[in-house]
């Protein structure tokens, strides 16, 4: 019974991690289709700037340093957003890497969890024959284990 309990939960984990990176896969091939689409101001990319919700909270000198380092981020993004199509293949062969690795080290765990309850259920099972004499005896008797 606990075999298949270990099984049953290792093949719903890697259900969820197959279902969880397909659709990281998913959402990167969507939006590297969309990166040519969007559009952009005259730097190549929308104003970044603090959210109004936050700036009450931020005093103006810190808000003012923020929007400077996030105006010099700009280029950057706007560079990796040019690159995000090219890019998009070699994530997809990278998410699924990701995925055999993750898959491997799920199937490593059910084996090892399936032989902690072998030697488990041996320990109890040796535990229970010194424990029982008569069995012991019927035990060397037979010469196989009960």
């Amino acid at each position: 019974m606990f075999y298949a309990i270990v099984w049953f939960a290792i093949a719903g984990l890697l259900a969820l991690w197959t279902g969880g990176l397909w659709a990281v896969d998913a959402l990167a091939g969507w939006s590297a289709a969309q990166a040519g689409q969007v559009s952009v101001g005259a730097a190549g990319v929308p104003a970044l700037q603090l959210p109004a919700w936050l700036a009450p909270w931020v005093p103006p000198e810190i808000a003012a340093s923020i929007t400077a380092a996030l105006a010099e981020l700009a280029p950057w993004v706007d560079g990796l957003l040019g690159l995000l199509p090219a890019l998009a293949g070699g994530l997809t062969v990278l998410l699924w890497v990701v995925w055999a690795f993750g898959a491997l080290l799920l199937l490593a765990l059910g084996v090892a969890l399936h032989a902690g309850i072998a030697l488990w259920r041996r320990r109890a099972r040796a535990a229970a024959a010194t424990a029982n004499p008569a069995a012991r005896l019927a035990q060397a008797a037979t010469g196989l284990p009960r």
